[in-house]
């Protein structure tokens, strides 16, 4: 069983620094952390190891510093890991990073399932995973809570629903994305520490992909930010003082001047 998960580093703070020109984040220099869902996804990935045998292949788009989070899935259980990394792959939106790392899935070739966490914590679009699959022409199931069961060419899951949950199979190889109700993602252990700073990170640029230029970066996204500012101080509160009917009045007031 060939498992590989897809995961994103983003910034663990809140003051995002943002390129006046591309208006993209500026990830340098900025403390990052593995995307909350993709914990899940990992950790998923892992206890599939486990029960079927196989590998864990974790696979991320970024800057050079992603490194380090491949570097701590891998102490979590992970075989091995790939990092995209190329200028050529900077300020991507959802489709664009979708395609690259199809390509680069493309690459690795003989998966049976690709798992994905939720959604990212910086972008919250719930994109890239399902368009992953779009791409690479294979079924998708969003928002899976358990794994009830993976068989040689299917796999049955439990998917969180608003009325409650459904139950559905799908022929492998095939992509998840996880919710945190699936599982507890584990520590890392010591052994796994050590094995993680010895670990060799593959890193694959536009061409060891075959990735087509136009289909990839600022220049491969329909969507693009024109603008980022900050929303305006909300004015303050009035409050009204006095018995009900002066209350009633003077709202009413208020209103008509509207």
């Amino acid at each position: 069983m060939k498992i590989i998960v897809c995961i994103k580093e983003v910034p663990d703070t809140t003051e995002i620094k943002t390129d006046p020109e591309t208006n993209t984040l500026i990830r340098a220099g900025v403390k990052s952390i593995i995307s909350p869902f993709d914990m899940y996804a990992i950790e998923e990935g892992i206890r599939l190891k486990e029960r079927l045998g196989g590998e864990v292949i974790v696979l991320s788009m970024g800057p050079a510093q992603a490194e380090k989070s491949l570097r701590e899935a891998i102490s979590l259980g992970a075989d091995e890991a790939i990092l995209l990394c190329d200028r050529k792959f900077g300020g991507a939106d959802t489709l664009a990073t979708s395609y690259t790392l199809a390509q680069g899935i493309k690459k690795i070739d003989g998966y049976d399932i690709i798992i994905c966490g939720k959604q990212a914590a910086d972008g919250d679009t719930a994109q890239v995973g399902p368009e992953v699959s779009v791409w690479l022409n294979i079924p998708q199931i969003a928002y899976v809570s358990k794994i009830e069961q993976v068989e040689q060419e299917r796999i049955k899951v439990r998917r969180m629903s608003e009325e409650g949950y459904e139950v559905i199979q799908a022929k492998l190889p095939c992509l998840i994305t996880v919710v945190k109700e699936i599982n507890e993602p584990r520590l890392p252990s010591l052994k796994g520490k050590m094995r993680a700073k010895k670990a060799e990170i593959k890193k694959w640029t536009l061409e060891d992909i075959n990735a087509d230029r136009e289909k990839t970066g600022l220049k491969g996204s329909p969507t693009q930010v024109k603008r980022i500012f900050s929303p305006p101080q909300r004015e303050k509160g009035k409050i009204f003082e006095g018995d009900a009917e002066e209350i009633v009045k003077e709202m009413a007031e208020v209103l008509r001047s509207i």
